[in-house]
């Protein structure tokens, strides 16, 4: 497999774009250089793609990805990884809010921290940040996983509807109808696989998770206060 280079500069995105796919099509590996933290590269990459963008890029960077290995060097601006079917997306610096939004499958990593509302609206697959999560993260997430080892901002999985937020570390607040209840020692050892197959293995991390407290699925009048907080 050899390797293409694309470089982005001041060039339009969609043409940015037709030349990952095409080098990409073509069996190579595929570097974007001078990305510019421009928006919207790697969109809707298919799987078996190999790309690696030096330096920092901008929204959307990874959307729609359906299968894809996807490298970011620094950071990542909104929404990295929106409604990624499968893959994996790796960012080695920070990423900014709503980063995972509606994503339905795949591994979107983080080193660094993650910014307001990770994983809103999720709807499956994994978020794994190294760092700490920004306030109301897991917002209205239906399934999947966030999985945090630096603690997490205030309203932390506000109107959870389904899914886990894991935090290992200081959690500010919780959202609306959310709470902490005792894992299983089966989800432990998931979650621990996962973050082994990164090289992030410590057994000693006392877990926090959190769900769901199903006082939102059926709305009663009497409780109408409580959908006005959301």
């Amino acid at each position: 497999m050899s390797e293409a280079i694309v470089t982005v500069g001041d060039r339009p995105i969609r043409e940015v774009n037709k030349e990952i796919k095409a080098a990409l099509a073509e069996g190579n590996t595929v570097t974007v250089r001078d990305t510019r933290s421009r928006h919207n590269l790697g969109v809707g990459l298919p799987e078996g793609s190999h790309l690696k963008f030096e330096g920092s890029v901008g929204y959307y960077c990874g959307g729609l990805n359906n299968g894809a290995h996807i490298e970011v060097e620094r950071n990542v601006g909104w929404s990295v990884g929106e409604a990624m079917a499968s893959g994996e997306i790796l960012v080695n610096g920070y990423a900014g809010m709503s980063a995972g939004a509606a994503m339905l499958g795949g591994l979107l990593h983080i080193r660094g921290d993650a910014g307001p509302r990770c994983g809103v609206a999720m709807k499956g697959g994994d978020i794994l940040v190294e760092g700490k999560i920004g306030y109301l993260s897991g917002f209205m997430a239906h399934a999947g996983r966030i999985i945090a080892l630096g603690g997490a901002a205030g309203a932390c999985a506000d109107s959870l509807w389904g899914g886990e937020v894991w935090v290992a570390g200081p959690i500010e607040s919780l959202g609306v109808d959310s709470k902490v209840v005792e894992p299983e020692p089966e989800e432990i050892a998931s979650v621990e696989e996962l973050l082994a197959g990164r090289g992030l293995a410590d057994g000693s991390r006392d877990w926090q998770k959190i769900v769901s407290a199903q006082r939102l699925w059926h709305f009663e009048s009497r409780d109408a206060s409580a959908w006005l907080m959301i």
